[in-house]
């Protein structure tokens, strides 16, 4: 009963990225957040209204205890017989340590298709790649072709093993783009959490090599043409941030070490005007993350011109999407902004 009690973020299947390590926390922000702004995709006629939120996440914790929260079912659907599965892909090696990922493929496809790469989250210390399960599968029954990938964690790896793993996801697709049947010029990274960060980062540092890595397919570009991040850091430079144990062991080192370091391992300062357009969603009751997080960076993807969508849902908490009503909405969205920039 007591775990039937616990916040929704403890029975995430993306075993929620707890950046925030202390007490410290933002100030609260003004409730209607930027402007939203519909300037890359227009929600559809059928999109459903945004669900209702909570004032806090106690009163989550209560509506779930009283069945009033229904949860995705954390194993995802069954594969169907129309989508190729294989598991356990080697898409690089970092010394002797083999880099893997599972597949998602429409079978019979004709021509290149659109190629997605899910990240999960779990504080750069945990979750696997099997959690986004219930994503894979759909978006691979709608042509795309599918990939979740496993990274370096934490302890076994510090920053920026993570981002060069997430990288070389990227560049293993473009590289295998023939034999997968997937265009190298149609590729998109999400993530949720920690995954979203890497999405960002992916996103963020095409061509910088500090960041490149080499667990292989060198001198392929790990640029991607779209962004969906679900509820990722942004800024570590912040409070928070450097005041959070789960920063400072995904670093390395404490921010008083090196705050340059903190402030380079940030998404938010690697942004600039040629970026891919991003898709952003995050709760305005979110403790893990705060929507501050994400409130900035909007703000600097709109000051800069970038393409965005910034679906910003009050009364939701971290890893919202694993209630049934979000993920309607949050799938619905998606899949609308990956059909305008990569046209599957």
């Amino acid at each position: 009963m007591r775990r039937r009690l616990f916040v929704l973020l403890a029975l995430a299947i993306v075993a929620a990225a707890v950046v925030s390590g202390s007490a410290a926390c933002f100030g609260q922000a003004d409730d209607k957040g930027p402007a939203k702004r519909p300037d890359l995709i227009a929600l559809p006629d059928d999109a459903p209204a945004p669900p209702a939120g909570y004032s806090s996440e106690t009163a989550l914790k209560m509506a779930y205890a009283l069945g009033q929260v229904e949860l995705l079912d954390r194993k995802g659907p069954e594969l169907p017989a129309t989508i190729a599965e294989r598991k356990d892909v080697e898409y690089g090696r970092v010394g002797d340590r083999p880099l893997l990922l599972d597949l998602y493929s429409p079978k019979g496809l004709g021509k290149p298709a659109p190629g997605l790469i899910f990240i999960h989250g779990g504080g750069w210390r945990g979750g696997k790649r099997g959690d986004y399960r219930p994503y894979t599968i759909p978006f691979a029954e709608k042509g795309y072709v599918v990939a979740t990938i496993s990274y370096r964690l934490v302890p076994e790896a510090v920053f920026p093993a993570a981002v060069e793993d997430a990288k070389c996801a990227v560049r293993w697709m473009r590289a295998s783009a023939a034999e997968l049947k997937v265009d190298p010029d149609r590729i998109a990274v999400i993530g949720g959490s920690a995954g979203g960060y890497l999405s960002l980062m992916v996103g963020y540092t095409a061509g910088d090599k500090r960041l490149e890595g080499s667990g292989g397919h060198q001198g392929v570009s790990s640029a991607v043409q779209a962004v969906v991040d679900l509820y990722g850091p942004t800024d570590f430079d912040t409070p928070i941030g450097r005041a959070s144990d789960t920063v400072r062991d995904f670093l390395g080192k404490r921010f008083e070490d090196d705050p340059d370091l903190y402030r380079f391992a940030s998404p938010i300062n690697h942004v600039d005007a040629k970026d891919p357009p991003t898709f952003v969603l995050q709760g305005s009751i979110d403790s893990t993350v705060p929507v501050e997080q994400s409130d900035m960076l909007v703000e600097k993807l709109k000051s800069l011109g970038v393409p965005h969508w910034y679906d910003r849902l009050d009364g939701w908490p971290h890893t919202m999407d694993l209630a049934k009503p979000v993920n309607q909405r949050t799938r619905l969205l998606v899949t609308k902004f990956l059909e305008n920039r990569l046209k599957p």
